[in-house]
């Protein structure tokens, strides 16, 4: 049989035209060369970007971290152990992504966005990148609203705003995720969205910390992204900023988000687990040399929008543990540099019966006044140099000494004020509670109080606030502390100081303590200084 050229070109170019191009799976492929300790190599990606996702076999996601000459190193996601040398990877040509929005909400999820709390898959349609550069400076505008705790200490002496970071650093057990979380208790019924991180816990604990959420009407409003202990290093790495992602989500909707990451420390050990599997040089503490990089992306995404934008917020409270108080370790001071303050809590206060055993000293919230209101500004004043006096005094208290009437009346009016300040785990507060309470300290009205009276006063004063002065602590939160509201809770507070047994004088203010009468009573500050002089019955 004869082969006739012509008909095979015909044959040939009927063919070609009939091709469907378009429906043709053109992706880039590579060959895993090795995998060990959940990071493999890829041969043939030469066009892979960084941070880009890939597809293994068995649903594994990779994450290319590494560009190297002559592969790829990658991190993977799932169940990694599949994974042989020699299986294919593909090519996603989309950077790491997270699923986000309104379902999240109420949601115990990984950082890939599926569900660990056993409700039922969580359909969304959004996603947003897991790694976004942060707004600059024309998009922000200045920290001015209020991002109330409910914590006396912190409200007054060291705020925190909305747009701000700021760090809660201790070390472990003194008390700092009690912090973050009487934050999201105390703004269940306000608009914020808070997105709760938990980086290398137990699940155990998790799962109990959303159940005091709920308990608590707050888990509607929360979502809690979980990396628990036992999972791999990429998924602890990969933890906050998928939290900020969906944060963000909220942000650039125009509403107010908070992102607590608890706690950072392990996010930088699994960093440096990482890196080293990747080969990376290591620096100092055998971290690599980006981890400053790796704390200082993700807490700049925190940032109050211009109007123009929206005006949105996403505050973050970053969480640190340190080792024996060395806040000079490398982690922590990394952390310190790019935060707009820190809460400093001390296992001595904390043992010592201070609740939250906050560390006025070295703690700090560089916004300040600026996230107040006017009246929590205005009573807050010499809160802190008056304990800051008392902290310093304390120290010569201790040797029982004769000490003069000036320093006696500093010493029982800086352990009327801690005892102020002292508040129970959960038990969160009002603006305008806290601002009387305060007030009735700063003025000199707990000063003739035996101490182990002072927190029953101030939840009498509370309530009576409540009571009779309703709409007085309306205007209070509402920021009015004109002449006649201030002089309104002063009589207020006179009133009820007078009915529970403090002597006052004509005015109404109390007496203070006289000097012959506080040279009768030399002794330290804990056994009650003055407190023969007047003490309630």
């Amino acid at each position: 049989m004869q082969i006739k050229p012509d008909e095979i070109t015909s044959i040939l170019k009927s063919r070609i035209e009939g091709l469907d191009i378009a429906s043709a799976d053109l992706a880039e492929v590579g060959t895993v060369l090795s995998v060990a300790d959940g990071i493999c190599r890829i041969h043939g990606l030469e066009n892979c970007m960084s941070f880009e996702m890939l597809e293994l076999p068995h649903g594994v996601t990779g994450l290319a971290l590494n560009l190297e000459a002559d592969n790829v190193g990658a991190v993977l996601f799932g169940e990694w152990e599949q994974i042989v040398e020699g299986d294919t990877v593909k090519r996603t040509k989309r950077l790491l992504e997270v699923p986000v929005g309104e379902q999240m909400l109420g949601r115990i999820v990984d950082p890939l966005g599926k569900p660990l709390d056993g409700r039922g898959e969580i359909v969304t349609s959004e996603v947003r990148p897991a790694e976004f550069k942060a707004p600059g400076v024309v998009q922000r505008q200045p920290v001015k609203e209020p991002m109330l705790t409910g914590l006396k200490a912190i409200d007054s002496m060291i705020p925190i705003g909305r747009g701000q970071r700021e760090l809660i650093i201790g070390d472990r057990q003194t008390g700092k995720t009690a912090i973050a979380i009487d934050t999201i208790i105390n703004n269940a019924d306000k608009d914020l969205i808070c997105v709760y991180v938990a980086i290398g816990q137990r699940m155990a604990t998790v799962v109990q910390l959303a159940e005091t959420l709920r308990q608590a009407d707050a888990l509607q409003n929360t979502i809690i992204v979980a990396a628990a202990a036992d999972e791999a290093a990429p998924i602890q790495f990969l933890a906050p900023y998928a939290g900020c992602a969906m944060g963000e989500h909220f942000l650039y909707g125009g509403r107010a988000a908070l992102c607590i990451y608890d706690d950072l420390t392990k996010h930088a050990y699994a960093y440096r687990q990482m890196s080293l599997l990747l080969r990376r040089p290591p620096g100092r503490e055998a971290y690599p040399g980006d981890v400053f990089y790796l704390h200082s992306r993700l807490l700049e995404r925190a940032v109050k929008l211009s109007d123009e934008l929206g005006g949105g917020s996403l505050t973050a409270l970053p969480v640190i543990e340190t080792q024996a108080g060395d806040v000079s370790a490398y982690i922590p001071t990394n952390v310190i540099s790019i935060t707009d303050g820190q809460i400093f809590l001390e296992p001595g206060l904390f043992n010592s019966g201070v609740r939250p055993a906050i560390n006025v000293g070295i703690s700090v919230s560089r916004v300040g006044g600026n996230a107040q209101i006017g009246p929590m500004r205005k009573v807050a004043g010499r809160l802190k140099l008056e304990l800051s006096q008392y902290r310093e005094l304390e120290a010569f208290a201790q040797f029982g000494s004769e000490l003069d009437p000036e320093t006696q009346r500093t010493l029982a009016r800086g352990a009327r004020l801690v005892a102020t300040l002292n508040q129970g785990e959960r038990e969160p507060m009002p603006v305008a509670d806290q601002v009387v309470q305060i007030f009735a300290a700063t003025e000199g009205f707990l000063d003739r109080l035996l101490l182990e009276r002072v927190g029953e006063f101030l939840a009498s004063l509370t309530e009576r606030m409540h009571a009779q002065h309703a709409e007085l602590l309306r205007s209070i939160t509402d920021g009015d502390w004109s002449e006649q509201t201030q002089g309104a809770v002063q009589a207020a507070v006179a009133e009820f100081a007078q009915d529970f047994g403090v002597d006052l004088d004509e005015e109404g203010h109390p007496i203070d303590l006289q000097a012959p009468e506080l040279a009768r009573t030399p002794t330290p500050p804990d056994a009650g200084v003055g407190e023969p002089v007047g003490a309630a019955a």
